[in-house]
């Protein structure tokens, strides 16, 4: 069930208004739902051709703007469209549009959610409301709307019920997603040297993720590959007024591996996400980035997929055990992806790394206590330590400030432990280490966090050796 508590009103901090660029758009978001009452998932469509499969999502906002958003698979040996049924196809493409839809109701939160196509029994529909809320809850916090969850809508559907696609996965296939950050190689190169058949999937390709496909072994030709196209209506009414922000990414992601398992009888799909990903960003609240990276989502998202979409799929996530000071460790040894990958989501799409975000400076720290300084700044261009602009993400990093960046960074005691072990022992610190707090604390801190390995995880016994044995080649 959904949890009737009101959603943290940011401006009720001020310590929150000074790092963060908070908006109040409680009067914007009262108005469009007034003006715009309802919300429609109207139909679906799709078509396999010789070249690939494609799929589109109609939507409307109360029947006045109309959005066609789509994807495009382009053509795999690996695929089998045509053992799937049409009732088998119409379940996954579907379920793509439900989670597609988001992107499209936050434009005015209307309060009536219709989904049209597929009827939806009672706890499916409660399963969309806790990813709808928990996955909006930056977009709310940020835009400074304060709503009771259990009144932001309500989701009325029709049609007809689906069934789930029931045919024998191959348990040797392995699909992982990458990303073009250091998570994703160190799920990718580990797995590949497992007794799996690892392929490589990657949604709208950019030269860091083609980079670490090719630098693990692997070529785009023989990766997954999806196209998404988001509708330009959205982005004009952006720019126009309407409500926009974070939506949960991950959450998309894991139904398009989904689509892609199935179409191409794949069983397990293994995620990067870690140990870290479960904490808020904002405490005592259920507001976290990183929400549909979190274990509760993977452990939602997996009851959910084995009861309505398929029950023999497996989603998982590879590095679920362990934390990013440990995955940093394991990155730091795979030396042929150092120059390639992109972690930070401002400069990805231009492939560089900005060096003024959160991101940037997060992932510098946590490589410090395994790279030289000189390795370090060939893979950054410069010392992000000694950028005084840095100094608000450095203070949200380390826990000075109320809350932490809304990136998909680690903890403060991760931030910390690094930060001990790589420069405690220097005599001269670089600028944003001028007044930190060498903590004794911090030497017992990093020695905890690098040893351990949570029992928090859906991995096999034969993935956990893995993962186990790498570790400790890493760290002996």
């Amino acid at each position: 069930m959904i949890e009737k508590r009101l959603l943290l009103h940011p401006f009720s901090n001020k310590k929150h208004t000074k790092t963060l660029n908070i908006q109040n758009r409680q009067q914007d978001f009262d108005q469009l739902r007034k003006s715009y009452p309802f919300f429609e998932y109207t139909s679906y469509t799709y078509l396999i051709t010789d070249s690939g499969f494609k799929a589109s999502f109609q939507f409307s906002i109360s029947d006045v703007y109309h959005f066609s958003p789509s994807i495009d698979i382009p053509f795999r040996e690996i695929y089998r469209w045509n053992k799937l049924t049409n009732s088998d196809l119409d379940n996954l493409v579907f379920h793509l549009g439900m989670i597609e839809l988001i992107s499209y109701w936050k434009l005015t939160c209307s309060p009536e959610i219709r989904i049209l196509p597929h009827l939806l029994d009672e706890k499916q529909v409660q399963w969309w409301k806790k990813l709808y809320v928990h996955g909006l809850g930056e977009f709310l916090y940020l835009n400074g709307i304060d709503s009771e969850i259990h009144d932001l809508f309500i989701i009325f559907s029709e049609g007809k019920a689906l069934k789930p696609i029931s045919f024998t996965a191959d348990e040797t296939k392995v699909m992982v997603p990458v990303g073009g950050g250091k998570d994703s190689v160190v799920t990718l190169e580990l797995l590949r040297s497992g007794n799996m058949s690892v392929i490589p999937m990657a949604v709208n390709m950019r030269p860091a993720i083609h980079q670490t496909i090719e630098n693990a072994g692997f070529t785009v030709d023989e990766s997954l590959l999806v196209n998404r196209h988001l509708d330009p209506l959205m982005l004009d009414l952006n720019q126009q007024g309407f409500l926009n922000g974070h939506t949960p990414f991950s959450a998309m992601l894991a139904f398009l591996t989904v689509l892609l398992a199935a179409g191409s009888g794949i069983k397990h799909i293994a995620l990067s996400n870690e140990s870290s990903a479960n904490q808020s960003t904002v405490p005592d609240t259920h507001i976290n980035h990183q929400y549909s990276k979190s274990f509760e989502f993977e452990q939602d998202f997996s009851a959910y997929v084995h009861h309505y979409i398929h029950k023999e799929i497996k989603y998982f996530s590879f590095l679920r055990p362990i934390n990013e000071l440990q995955i940093a460790a394991l990155f730091a040894g795979f030396k042929h992806h150092h120059v390639s990958f992109r972690s930070c989501n401002v400069g990805s799409k231009l492939n560089q790394w900005c060096g003024a975000c959160p991101k940037c400076l997060f992932t510098y720290v946590m490589l410090s206590p395994f790279l030289k300084r000189e390795e370090l700044q060939a893979i950054f261009g410069t010392d992000l330590l000694e950028n005084p602009q840095l100094s608000v993400a450095f203070d949200e990093l380390v826990g000075r400030a109320s809350i932490k960046p809304f990136e998909c960074v680690g903890t403060p005691d991760e931030v910390n432990a690094a930060i001990y072990k790589a420069f405690h022992t220097h005599k001269n610190h670089p600028l944003l280490l001028k007044n930190y707090n060498f903590s004794d604390q911090g030497e017992l801190d990093y020695s905890t966090l690098m040893n351990i390995f949570s029992d928090e995880h859906q991995l096999s016994g034969s993935l956990v050796n893995l993962l186990k044995e790498a570790l400790h080649d890493r760290l002996t």
